[in-house]
């Protein structure tokens, strides 16, 4: 069960509402990009042990990543 008075859940459950947002704004499937971030963010917090650097770290990874593959997609 994940502790929800964690500092790394607040910052998790803000980050996906920052990707929903994002593909709000992008007119893409927000909830694929919050899903994305939720995933990530447990994976790396329960599953890798991660602290809170880790988890914005692999944020911005996301975050990367989505904006490599829309410039890709998009010409």
């Amino acid at each position: 069960m994940l502790p929800f008075y964690s500092f790394t859940f607040v910052v998790a459950v803000g980050c996906a509402v920052f990707f929903y947002r994002a593909g709000e704004f992008e007119g893409s499937s927000e909830l694929a990009w919050a899903g994305l971030s939720a995933v990530i963010s447990v994976a790396i917090w329960r599953w890798l042990h991660g602290g809170i650097i880790a988890v914005l770290l692999g944020q911005v990874a996301l975050f990367v990543g989505i904006t490599l593959y829309r410039s890709y997609k998009k010409p």
